[in-house]
């Protein structure tokens, strides 16, 4: 940037002032032609965007199809929608204009009984992705480690990148089951000084879980250990660690509404944090944070806890036979899962092109190109029955007519 500054005199009578001149600055800034990314912080300008999930309309743009033609199994949605009683409740939404309360306090104690976790040490936010970013901008200085076990969520890196931490991954293993390496995220923890471990259980992709041996086993280390148990209700083998949250120091654990209550558009998370941390975490969080449409509709989900059930019996169901589905298909092995999607890799044939030639027939699912552990492989929500008749057929229809067997759709 050039600066020129130049000065005038001008003559002022002895008898008005003392001084014989008094200069008169005048500056002229000439700014050379510069882009706003010079502002940007460092770390900023090396961070790769996020790359989200597209909703119907765009989806439908791109693909010529109307959306209630889509089936839409790339994002691990609930199907079937929330509980009536929150249309009802936004229907009757009182106080719109008015800010909402910045402690979302009918929530959080809704929450507390839900969770058996006292109000206390319960926070929420707009979506657990908040949460996450909130976390990570109370505790992390620059430098300092996050332990990352990929294949996983994407937002920990993500956000640990945000926030100018380090990430150092320590991989799973690189087939079925896709366990964490204990033994490894111990050295990494102890060799970097690591300031937060996240784990995800089940895990996102391949919806497998960590045992409570393990867990136990790195609560001991001198870590900040996250338990991201977005998809918990859907596992026949894993209980939720959350009511856990109070008697330890180093242990938060998210949950979200997007699954299991079927409200992901409206942006809704929740997560237990321990006594000494949550403080901090209040000073941080921005005081709106939580709509009062999100709140309201949270709170009315709650109030249904039969048809959460009823729902989540359902998605469980129809996930059972959405692998037989997927088994039957000679060009796909499926993993597993105790979540609400199915990892499975693609045999003999180009995985992205699969999916695209699915995307062309209006379904829809995610596609991995990495880590190398599931490089080539599709991720599949599990939809309703006619979601996965839609997906059997095409599939039969991909693999030139060899037809899939699997119990007929109710």
């Amino acid at each position: 940037m050039s600066w020129t500054c130049s000065l005038a005199f001008r003559s002022i009578p002895r008898s008005s002032c003392k001084h014989a001149v008094r200069p008169i600055r005048r500056m002229h800034c000439h700014a050379l032609s510069t882009s706003g990314a010079r502002f940007v912080r460092k770390h900023i300008l090396r961070l790769a965007p996020y790359k989200p999930i597209v909703p119907f309309e765009i989806l439908s743009e791109e693909l010529g199809i109307a959306p209630e033609d889509i089936v839409k199994l790339d994002a691990n949605e609930n199907p079937y929608g929330p509980p009536p009683e929150v249309e009802m409740a936004m229907s009757n939404l009182r106080f719109p204009h008015v800010y909402p309360d910045p402690e979302s306090r009918t929530l959080r104690r809704a929450l507390a009984a839900d969770c058996n976790v006292p109000v206390e040490n319960i926070l929420v936010g707009c979506g657990a992705d908040e949460l996450i970013d909130l976390l990570l901008r109370v505790v992390l200085d620059p430098d300092d480690v996050v332990i990352n076990t990929p294949p996983t969520f994407g937002m920990y890196s993500f956000d640990c990148a945000v926030n100018g931490g380090k990430i150092i991954d320590v991989p799973r293993q690189l087939s079925y089951p896709f366990a964490i390496n204990v033994q490894e995220i111990e050295k990494a923890v102890l060799q970097h000084e690591a300031k937060v471990l996240f784990l995800t259980s089940p895990n996102n992709p391949d919806g497998g879980i960590i045992a409570d041996a393990d867990i136990d086993r790195l609560l001991q280390l001198p870590v900040l250990v996250v338990l991201d148990e977005a998809y918990i209700e859907f596992s026949d083998s894993a209980s939720s660690r959350i009511s856990d949250v109070p008697k330890r120091q180093n242990l938060v654990v998210l949950r979200t509404f997007s699954k299991r209550a079927a409200l992901a558009g409206m942006r809704i998370g929740y997560g237990a944090f321990p006594n000494g941390l949550i403080e901090y975490i209040w000073r941080a969080k921005q005081p709106y944070n939580v709509s009062v449409a999100a709140e309201v509709a949270a709170c009315a989900a709650l109030g249904n806890k039969e048809y959460l059930t009823m729902v989540k019996n359902l998605i469980v169901e129809e996930r059972d036979r959405l692998f037989s589905v997927l088994s039957n298909c000679p060009y796909l092995t499926p993993y597993p899962s105790d979540a609400n999607f199915i990892l499975c890799r693609v045999e003999g044939r180009d995985a992205l092109e699969l999916k695209e030639q699915l995307a062309s027939r209006g379904i829809i699912v995610r596609h991995y190109s990495s880590p190398p552990s599931i490089s080539g492989c599709l991720r599949i929500s599990v939809g309703k029955p006619k979601h996965t008749d839609a997906l059997r057929d095409a599939l039969e229809n991909l693999g030139a007519g060899n037809q899939i067997s699997a119990s007929a759709s109710e």
